[in-house]
């Protein structure tokens, strides 16, 4: 059975208590897990920490902290602190990010990311393992210490977000879980076959990699004021969070559609690439609209075979309100 979770918004929000009141909110009508995106925005440790103090059944976790930023050993350290934090309900999400990201933001090479990141997996797990870490890798070597502390009394799963076989392939392989985004029904069903051969590949069943999606949506009783905040949201990361996304779209059938919205939004015309996405593009990525459509467009996710957690996402422009009304028309038992 798909449970639905809340993707909690990746644009700025008033203060670390708007997150809080979003995952209780989310608490409060059932949903799964409240994932935490980081970006160049506030840090996903202290804000779930926050949300673990101030919740008591909703699963936590990053979706997703880069692999650049810390030390394997350090993320180690974190998610073994935060699943104390929160008795027990954390899951961690890691992924490479992206050039845009790592090198702007973080100003570190963004180089070798699959390799890292099954790295980072094996050093994590090493690590909060309790045991001494003695780890030779191609770009990280440690040996000779332990946690100070005892280990985690309920293991932290580890999951991997990638937009790309390659990635989703090492997900199956070796995470606990696989984070999509930006993926159409059938695009995600390919990738699905990706992650089924990893799966293999590891000597691993692969119903037991839990697989998440995250779904932009906006439920509004005025449905055109919805769909043009997703269509706003998909043109931002289409034109200008780097090439991952329009490559994504390209292998999805939309490769036409997705180099004319970077190429508006590359010369600076953002509304014409807000015009640029065509409805079947915004229906086949999301769930916008009235709070019926939104329903319907959710299900068609839901449905879809492998798929364990729909975790719906938000628009960079949506308000408090607008992200209000779309966690209570969407919440699971509706």
């Amino acid at each position: 059975m798909t449970v639905r979770s809340l993707h909690l918004p990746v644009a700025a929000q008033p203060s670390v208590d708007s997150f809080v009141e979003l995952a209780a909110l989310g608490e409060r009508y059932g949903y799964e897990y409240a994932w935490l995106p980081e970006t160049w925005g506030r840090d996903a440790v202290t804000v779930l920490t926050a949300i673990a103090r101030e919740t008591d059944e909703i699963g936590l976790g990053s979706s997703i902290v880069n692999v650049y930023s810390r030390s394997p050993a350090l993320l180690g350290q974190t998610m073994t602190t935060l699943q104390e934090v929160a008795d027990g309900r954390l899951r961690a999400g890691i992924a490479p990010s992206g050039p845009a990201v790592i090198e702007g933001w973080h100003g570190v090479e963004f180089e070798r990311p699959l390799r890292r990141t099954r790295e980072y997996l094996e050093i994590m797990r090493a690590v909060m393992s309790g045991e001494t870490v003695n780890y030779d890798g191609d770009i990280f070597s440690l040996s000779g210490f332990r946690l100070r502390c005892d280990p985690p009394s309920e293991p932290v799963p580890i999951d991997a977000a990638g937009m790309g076989p390659k990635s989703v392939e090492l997900a199956g392989r070796f995470a606990d879980g696989w984070h999509a985004i930006v993926f159409t029904p059938e695009g995600l069903e390919n990738r699905l076959e990706d992650l089924r051969r990893g799966a293999e590949l590891g000597d691993r069943a692969p119903e037991d990699v839990r697989v998440t999606l995250s779904v932009t949506a906006c439920a509004l009783e005025n449905g055109a004021r919805a769909r043009r905040l997703a269509r706003q949201h998909l043109a931002f990361y289409v034109g200008a969070m780097g090439t991952y996304y329009r490559k994504s779209l390209a292998r999805q059938g939309y490769e036409e559609a997705a180099t004319e919205i970077a190429a508006a939004w590359a010369n600076g015309e953002h509304d014409r690439a807000v015009e640029r996405i065509p409805d079947a593009m915004l229906d086949d990525l999301g769930a916008a609209g009235t709070p019926e459509r939104a329903r319907k467009e959710l299900r068609k996710f839901e449905r879809i075979d492998g798929v364990d957690d729909v975790a719906i996402g938000f628009p960079r422009g949506a308000d408090r309100d607008e992200i209000d009304a779309t966690i209570e028309a969407l919440a699971p038992e509706r």
